[in-house]
């Protein structure tokens, strides 16, 4: 899901001359055709490349090897290539520092904190947002590896805020083993807990009430289950410090689905701990809560629609409902009750998609969604009509939480404004600015962000987020980039990124999509896009591509678009489907063989949002769509950069392999097919700066190149 950032350096004057013609053909490495026919109910399906999804195989190693070479030699020779790198760490390290993920204990505030040209966000605590001068470093994973190659999975402080448990781990590979620090001294305990966090299913830690031991996710040990079950059957086990590991006692999970993932919350005293299990990616949860007398009872199934719950300071629990209302309720359910039947409606549906729950002591925040942008409403206790608190325009709430009393902190971002964090106060109805928010080294006060509407195929309004320079000329001709993701009810909302200014300065027009399959409006939207209705997805962003062309914005010729993961999938599929609508596309670790996907074990999670080949008109849709299926021989494609890395545990490296093999072999026109596979990074996250900027300036060279672009 990374967004291109483009840099201010001019081309050179033979490199705009040049792009107005096709780049000249590359000599790719071959590649052997080994056909394999897999057959689906009566369907033969023939796999000329089946055999790149081995990557222990030394053949295959030894093509994607020569595909890098090819990639680098293209990329590096371009003019532009070192500029563009250069710009993009000058405008890393004047950015300011970024705080996140706040974590509120007893007189402190723990957060996560960014700041180039550290490889990897790192913990601190400080008194207060209004009180910098307070904070200190609790644990600097960049001191563990100064290349950025460790990674944290997730921080949880412990209740009186005097310990911190984290995940581990390199290569982005997101294979976690939990440690546990004193918080003072930055010292490491003995404790060590292998196997709680992985792609498949993630992972998650919870203190207990006195803060002596820890509830954990945990993937079976070898020898346990099966080797291809080892990274399913997540379960919760509790481990007290500074026993031995032999001695942790189970807790729940058997009887859960293999694809369950598990995600561990526990109440401001500890007392009560919630298990939030998801029946893998496609949306259904189920709820577990253990009581302070050590027993669990469910509390809600996976058919239940409950999507989010969150502890009250009433003792009660508050419940995120799409049962009957896709757009979502609100519902208090007491801790001493069991029986969902009895909890009591407290915030209505309404035209908002409800997001986010903030309980505080007098009343309840409730965080919406507006087909992309955010907005904030506070419920009283004892007044039913809700304040909103006011934001920028098309604005997105990242974060908010109620540290004590009925204060609210949440921190906000736009387009063109960095992130700021404000304190709201329901008394005086007042936002106030705290002392911690972003700044830019480079100023966007020359733009402007309008939301227009496309029309889908079906008549679907899908908006589309339009940012550009005021002095616009809408004559057809602006390089336009347009991104979208369309998945898993994920929401694309407004964000920055300073070094988004670059692509403005050279003209260009910056889009972002909000497709079907996501959430912005709700349930609804996002079913109207998963399993055997995921082609409105790609039936959507064409819409959007064809009403900027329509509209003056661009034309075919400047139009370049962008995804990756579920986003790489709808370039896929846009791609094949319309080769003709664009000129290049950039897609990061995408999912293109969607019908051999699930057999990978991350595969399996996503079989809830995207079907399965073993149900008939699930396989047909499948078919009629994936991507590495649709390629077609003599067909002039588009300029292509497939990127991905080795360490992917969430979609497996070989999607982009059989891909390109697939492209270059059908490829009738004279535009590059690259593949750029990355040894330091998975899917993205967790990955250190430096590869962040060197896929940047990789994918910005190449836009560059192919679209024509200079600075104005």
């Amino acid at each position: 899901m990374m967004i291109r950032h483009l840099s201010v350096r001019s081309l050179a004057i033979a490199l705009l001359a040049a792009s107005a013609v096709p780049s000249l053909a590359l000599d790719y490495p071959p590649t052997a055709r080994q056909p394999v026919t897999n057959t689906y109910f009566g369907t033969a399906v023939e796999d000329n490349y089946q055999w790149l999804e081995s990557f222990e195989d030394p053949a295959v190693k030894s093509w994607n090897a020569a595909q890098n070479r090819v990639s680098r030699a293209y990329l590096d020779q371009l003019p532009d290539r070192p500029a563009i790198a250069a710009r993009l760490k000058e405008l890393y390290a004047a950015t300011s520092a970024s705080y996140s993920g706040l974590m509120p204990r007893p007189g402190v505030l723990f957060a996560l904190k960014s700041q180039p040209p550290a490889q990897q966000p790192w913990v601190v605590a400080l008194n207060s947002l209004d009180d910098l001068a307070s904070e200190r470093t609790v644990l600097d994973p960049n001191l563990l590896s100064t290349n950025g190659t460790i990674a944290m999975d997730f921080v949880v402080p412990s209740h009186d805020g005097k310990k911190l448990a984290v995940s581990l781990s390199q290569n982005g590979s997101e294979d976690g083993t939990v440690y546990v620090y004193d918080v003072a001294t930055g010292r490491q305990l003995s404790d060590q807990i292998p196997r709680v966090q992985y792609p498949t299913g993630g992972g998650s830690v919870a203190w207990n009430s006195d803060d002596s031991g820890l509830y954990y996710t945990r993937y079976p040990h070898a020898g346990e289950r099966p080797a291809e079950d080892l990274n399913f059957y997540q379960q919760v086990y509790f481990h007290r410090l500074g026993t031995p590991l032999e001695q942790d006692t189970y807790q729940l999970g058997r009887g859960l689905p293999r694809i369950a993932e598990i995600e561990l919350h526990s109440s401001e005293d500890g007392r009560w701990l919630l298990a939030a299990v998801a029946n893998g990616d496609g949306g259904e949860y189920a709820h577990f809560l253990l009581e302070p007398d050590g027993s669990w009872k469910q509390v809600t199934g996976f058919k239940d629609q409950i999507r989010l719950a969150e502890f009250g300071r009433d003792n009660a629990l508050y419940l995120l409902s799409r049962a009957n209302a896709p757009r979502g309720k609100i519902l208090r359910l007491p801790l001493n009750q069991s029986d969902l039947a009895r909890a009591t409606l407290v915030v209505p549906e309404s035209d908002a998609v409800i997001s986010g729950i903030c309980p505080a002591d007098s009343g309840l925040y409730v965080q919406d969604l507006i087909g992309g942008p955010s907005q904030i409403r506070y419920f009283g206790r004892s007044n039913s009509t809700p304040q909103i608190i006011p934001l920028k325009p098309v604005s997105a709430v990242q974060q908010m939480l109620c540290p004590a009393g009925d204060q609210l902190l949440f921190r906000t971002i736009t387009y063109i404004d960095p992130y700021a964090w404000s304190a709201y106060d329901p008394a005086t109805q007042t936002v106030h600015p705290t002392k911690v928010a972003g700044t830019s080294p480079v100023d966007f006060s020359d733009l402007e962000v309008v939301r227009e509407f496309a029309t889908s195929r079906d008549g679907t309004r899908v908006p589309l987020n339009i940012i550009h320079r005021k002095d616009i000329k809408l004559d057809g001709n602006n390089p336009t980039l347009l991104y979208a993701y369309g998945g898993y009810s994920i929401s694309q909302q407004p964000g920055f990124n300073p070094t988004r200014r670059l692509w403005f300065d050279r003209g260009g027009v910056y889009v972002v999509a909000n497709l079907r399959g996501g959430g912005e409006y709700g349930e609804a939207w996002h079913l109207a896009g998963n399993l055997t209705r995921k082609q409105h997805v790609f039936d959507d962003f064409i819409a959007g591509a064809e009403w900027l062309i329509h509209h003056g914005y661009t034309n075919p010729k400047k139009l370049a678009i962008e995804g990756g993961s579920n986003g790489g999938l709808l370039m896929g599929a846009v791609l094949t489907q319309r080769p003709d609508l664009f000129r290049a596309v950039v897609s990061h670790v995408g999912i293109y063989d969607s019908l051999r996907s699930e057999l990978e074990p991350n595969g399996a999670f996503n079989i809830t949002e995207f079907g399965t080949v073993k149900i008939p008109d699930q396989f047909q849709a499948l078919y009629a769509y994936s991507p590495y299926h649709h390629v077609v021989d003599g067909t002039r494609y588009p300029a292509i950069l497939l990127m991905t890395g080795d360490h992917d545990g969430r979609v497996n490296p070989y999607h982009s392999r059989k891909m390109m093999a697939r492209l270059q072999a059908a490829n009738r026109s004279n535009y590059p097919i690259l593949l750029r596979t990355t040894a330091a990074a998975g899917l993205g996250i967790g990955t250190g700066l430096g590869e962040r900027i060197a896929q940047e300036a990789d994918g910005d060279a190449f836009l560059f190149e192919q679209l024509g672009m200079v600075a104005k």
